[in-house]
């Protein structure tokens, strides 16, 4: 059996591939009963976001069986797929895992939506009874590990796209946003991301401005905020402490005078901005002005750069975490395996005893004498206990297997014994090559 983490993402398949084998959270619960039931997985997890598709399983499964048993659920060739997917199999397993969830596999280094979808992915597998002991372990000492990471390292801490960069920039002046409003002036992707930033973040309030009513209603919606058309915004300024612009218009949509009227009417209480367009949105004087802090988004990739680079130096800590944490994984699997040998072995001791025993009982039971039926019970349950050791034993002697003779004599408590014989009985260069000696 071995851990196993297959699958495709963002960086070996273009996003129709990605699409076509995307997992619904309605099928993953049907998906995970056909791996177990029909590709013959002991544990299955399924990971399944925009960026990558990914099957984590302990199984005795080989990668051409996922990408036959991935390519007939989805009704598609397995040939179509067979060149974008990877195959990690244990060490490499876990650690890809680790890695994922610590935002390090991502499109955007250090993202931390990646880690809430692995718990959904999670949740999924635990409800459909998908989890073992061995990958229910290890999504746990992950999500243990993710927390170290971001504990420890500065890997989510620095902006690297230009809506957070927004937002961080806008918390280093304020602090807390739970008093505060954002007037965001557009209602492209950009700015729903900021404000998606803003309400994680805890704002108070947001008004969305756009040329098109209809659109900016449908964005402040989704954030109980207010919608207002382009024209409306010296009217509402002065409500702002926040104000991020993205739009597509060629001329400037605030001008110097309709910020001055919000300063005053302000009481001079300070209001930060960030023009994200290319061509500006505000107008550059408004820079010039007091209590106003404009930023523009050449401003942002510089402070977006330095995010990078400092997230790619929290990046190497964490590789590092997470090497000892996969050395640390490891080892609590090989003590599962040797708990599970010596289970196994207590067990056939136990059954050799009760067979033994049975019969010495059923001596005594036809009459035998007792010390007869002891001596039997003895000398058997003795024999068929060492019986294996010394069958391997004799025939290691034979063949000049030293180092099996070495192995079998430190399991059987006769290292001294062992040393001594071969020592004194053969010359030295009688042993086999296994041995590692001459």
């Amino acid at each position: 059996m071995s851990l196993i983490a297959f699958g495709v993402n963002h960086k070996t398949a273009p996003v129709d591939v990605r699409e076509r084998i995307a997992f619904g959270p309605e099928r993953v619960q049907s998906a995970l009963q056909d791996l177990i039931d029909g590709c013959g997985a002991r544990e299955a997890a399924i990971v399944s976001t925009c960026n990558r598709t990914e099957i984590y399983t302990h199984s005795e499964c080989v990668t051409d069986a996922l990408v036959d048993w991935l390519a007939a659920f989805h009704q598609i060739s397995p040939d179509s797929l067979r060149p974008y997917v990877y195959a990690h199999t244990d060490e490499e397993a876990i650690r890809h895992l680790m890695r994922v969830a610590c935002g390090l596999d991502s499109m955007v280094l250090g993202e931390p939506q990646i880690l809430g979808q692995i718990k959904d992915a999670f949740t999924l597998a635990q409800d459909a009874n998908a989890l073992g002991p061995i990958l229910g372990r290890l999504f746990q000492n992950t999500f243990a590990v993710a927390k170290q990471v971001r504990t420890d390292t500065q890997i989510g801490a620095s902006p690297v796209s230009v809506a957070f960069a927004a937002v961080s920039l806008a918390r280093q002046i304020f602090g807390s946003f739970e008093e505060k409003t954002a007037l965001l002036i557009g209602a492209g992707e950009t700015i729903e991301l900021c404000a998606r930033h803003l309400q994680t973040a805890g704002l108070g309030r947001v008004i969305v401005a756009n040329r098109s009513i209809d659109r900016a209603h449908m964005l402040a919606e989704q954030y109980e905020g207010t919608a207002i058309g382009l024209a409306d915004i010296p009217a509402q300024l002065h409500q702002a402490d926040i104000v991020i612009s993205s739009t597509a218009s060629s001329l400037p949509v605030l001008g110097k005078g309709a910020v001055e009227q919000a300063i005053r009417e302000r009481k001079r209480r300070p209001i930060f901005m960030v023009d994200i367009a290319v061509p500006r949105d505000i107008e550059p004087q408004v820079g010039t002005m007091q209590d106003v802090y404009l930023y523009t988004v050449d401003d942002l990739r510089t402070v977006i750069e330095e995010g990078q680079r400092s997230r790619r130096e929290a990046a190497e800590q964490a590789e590092e975490i997470i090497d000892v944490q996969v050395e640390h994984f490891l080892q609590w699997v090989q003590l599962q395996t040797g708990a599970e040998l010596i289970r196994s072995y207590r067990e056939r001791a136990g059954i050799l005893r009760d067979e033994t025993l049975a019969r010495a009982r059923a001596m005594v039971e036809a009459g035998k004498d007792p010390e007869e039926a002891l001596a039997f019970l003895a000398n058997t349950l003795t024999n068929r206990l060492i019986h294996q050791p010394t069958v391997v034993l004799r025939e290691a002697c034979v063949s000049g297997d030293l180092a099996t003779v070495q192995n079998v004599s430190h399991v059987v408590g006769l290292d001294e014994d062992a040393q001594a014989l071969t020592r004194r009985s053969l010359p030295v260069g009688s042993w086999n090559s296994k041995s590692g000696e001459s």
